[in-house]
């Protein structure tokens, strides 16, 4: 049995049909005798549409309470998940960055992580459940919630993934792999099977968005083994993990 961490981001949780697919493929992994704990972001335009609210009511609205209001987008998208999977006779538990617990400093807006408490993830896998964990967020030292930037829920996943020393941690984006170049620009770019932690950080340092750069440089200190996958077709995507140990065998 292997420890499977799914993230998916916001286009691909971004209406009820594309939670439902999400189910689909979470149902898969874990049907295929894995355990399997899943990551959310907010549904595409959320994130947005809570800051514009925000805006409108100040123009500088005040760190922490925005922390509180956009932490709002992951509940959602984790809340509905697992109704979705629960509907469909399966087990599922959702927690919020606060009840896993993620510990985070106290720089609202954009903390980093310090430590993750595995305990109540533990105790819902042993019961067969499928663990779904609201990305971007957890809490300082206060208890005040906090959330890790901009691209955050990915950071968050390979977190999880090297707290609960995973077997893989799976990144599903709306591109199915990492290429050679943005094939919306180079036609003729390919897609790489296999990539070094160190070639995606320096891809990332040149604007490569496949991947939030923090998310990388967390995988590459804890060796947890990234596979980047499309949400909407299907095929192996492109693995990335340490050269030393595995590039030449692959």
């Amino acid at each position: 049995m292997a420890l499977i961490v799914e993230k998916y981001g916001g286009t691909s949780v971004g209406s009820i049909e594309r939670i439902m697919a999400v189910a689909d493929r979470v149902m898969e992994t874990f049907n295929a005798g894995n355990q399997v704990i899943v990551v959310l972001s907010a549904m595409a335009g959320e994130t947005d549409r809570l800051i514009s609210l925000a805006r409108e009511v100040s123009p500088n609205p005040d760190p922490r309470e925005m922390d509180v209001l956009i932490s709002t987008g992951e509940q959602v998208s984790i809340a509905l998940l697992s109704i979705t999977l629960q509907s469909r006779g399966y087990l599922a538990k959702s927690f919020t960055g606060s009840q896993v617990s993620v510990h985070t400093d106290s720089v609202h807006n954009k903390a980093r992580i310090e430590k993750i408490d595995t305990q109540n993830i533990q105790q819902a896998l042993d019961k067969g459940q499928i663990v779904v964990v609201a990305g971007f967020q957890g809490k300082d030292n206060e208890g005040d919630i906090t959330t890790l930037g901009r691209g955050g829920s990915d950071t968050s996943a390979v977190a999880l993934a090297a707290a609960m020393k995973a077997d893989e941690c799976r990144i599903y984006t709306d591109v199915d792999g990492v290429y050679t170049a943005d094939p919306r620009i180079v036609p003729d770019a390919r897609r790489m099977a296999c990539i070094s932690y160190e070639e995606m950080l320096e891809m990332a340092s040149l604007g490569s968005k496949v991947l939030q750069i923090r998310s990388v440089e967390f995988a590459n200190k804890y060796k947890v083994p990234l596979r980047v996958l499309s949400s909407f077709n299907p095929g192996d995507g492109t693995l990335i993990i340490d050269e030393d140990e595995e590039m030449e065998q692959a």
